[in-house]
């Protein structure tokens, strides 16, 4: 089986980790694994293992045949089955498909706002599913809609996992007083919902204020990201919330945190969340998208309702100060992963369910 990942960028986020996942992961399982980026390089690409062929195809517009055409040498060089195109990459692997019937796609829908598309991007998505050969979800509610909306049967939801190895330099320090800090691992933008960590970062600062708040993540620069920066002066945090952008040191990072928040109006399944938990940190989420499958509340975390800032400072300061809970919860939640989200689980059913197509 020969298999490539295409991905619009190797930028630091939950859809391009998961296809640095898949590719790493089948180049152990697999006769042939590659990753095409699109659009742009970046962070993640140093998280590519050796055995893993690349190619970056420098596409610049949408209707690009010359990257198109690209991409059909390379397929047709390697002997490329499957193009597993992970969200709007799915674009170029159907004007692959249309100059190379034979090529077949497996698209991988990791957007926690699919159902909202815009009409016009909805209508050439179920054009474009006409020819996907299966579709992967990684939520129930992705494969609902899919099965509904889309033209292709074949759904299979998976979950996203990851792994504890880690070669990535350290680089980042965070600021703030040591054994202190919380972490959100998300990029800047509306669905993770930082307006509602910058009101919590308010009212925590009133009684706890040596903690500090540390969000990590692809920052657009547009309206979203201004509007926050001007919050925290606006709110007196410019001491409290620290805005360092996209990191690839991750592991890093997530070791210098105390705690770990997400507080998404809206998810799929976060690749950070399973991180916060391969790494043993207590977390506080939103109940939002699959999270409710993972966290238990008090069991190995904390969840509340979206918005819900009372009762998600109400868990926060539970874990400030209560160390022994946090070790307690972080140490279940690690155990959540191992059985659940990991790379050996996730791979078995996912090439079982390639061979069945």
């Amino acid at each position: 089986m020969r298999i490539v990942q295409i991905i619009d960028s190797l930028e630091v986020g939950g859809a391009e980790k998961m296809a640095i996942n898949y590719a790493n992961a089948l180049s152990k399982r697999v006769d042939f694994s590659g990753l095409v980026a699109t659009r742009a390089e970046g962070h993640l690409k140093s998280q590519l293992d050796d055995s893993v062929s690349y190619l970056f195809l420098k596409k610049t517009k949408t209707l690009d045949f010359a990257a198109a055409s690209r991409l059909k040498k390379y397929c047709k060089m390697n002997k490329v089955d499957f193009l597993q195109p992970h969200s709007s990459s799915y674009f170029i692997a159907l004007l692959v498909k249309i100059i190379y019937p034979k090529i077949q796609i497996i698209w991988h829908d990791h957007n926690g706002l699919s159902e909202f598309i815009s009409t016009q991007k909805s209508l050439v998505l179920k054009i474009a599913s006409f020819f996907f050969k299966g579709i992967i979800v990684v939520n129930f509610k992705l494969k609902n809609w899919a099965e509904k909306e889309l033209n292709c049967k074949k759904v299979v939801y998976l979950p996203n996992f990851t792994n504890e190895v880690s070669t990535v330099k350290a680089e980042t320090v965070l600021k703030g007083v040591e054994g202190k800090r919380i972490l959100c691992l998300a990029n800047l933008r509306d669905q993770k919902n930082h307006f509602l960590l910058l009101n919590i970062a308010e009212k925590l600062k009133e009684t706890q204020p040596d903690w500090t708040f540390h969000l990590v993540g692809k920052d657009f620069e547009d309206e979203y990201s201004k509007q926050i920066s001007e919050l925290i002066l606006n709110k007196g945090l410019e001491q409290t919330v620290f805005i360092y952008g996209s990191k690839n040191d991750v592991v890093p990072i997530i070791n210098q945190c105390e705690i770990a928040i997400l507080t998404s109006k809206s998810e799929g399944l976060p690749v950070a969340l399973i991180e916060y938990g391969l790494y043993k940190k207590p977390v506080v989420s939103t109940n939002v998208g699959e999270i409710p499958l993972i966290i238990k509340n008090g069991l190995n975390g904390f969840i509340v309702g979206v918005n819900e800032q009372d009762a998600f400072c109400e868990s926060l300061l539970k874990l400030i100060k209560e160390e022994a809970l946090r070790t307690q919860l972080g140490n279940v939640l690690y155990q959540t992963i191992v059985e659940n989200h990991s790379e050996e689980g996730v791979m078995t059913k996912y090439l079982n369910w390639i061979k069945g197509l």
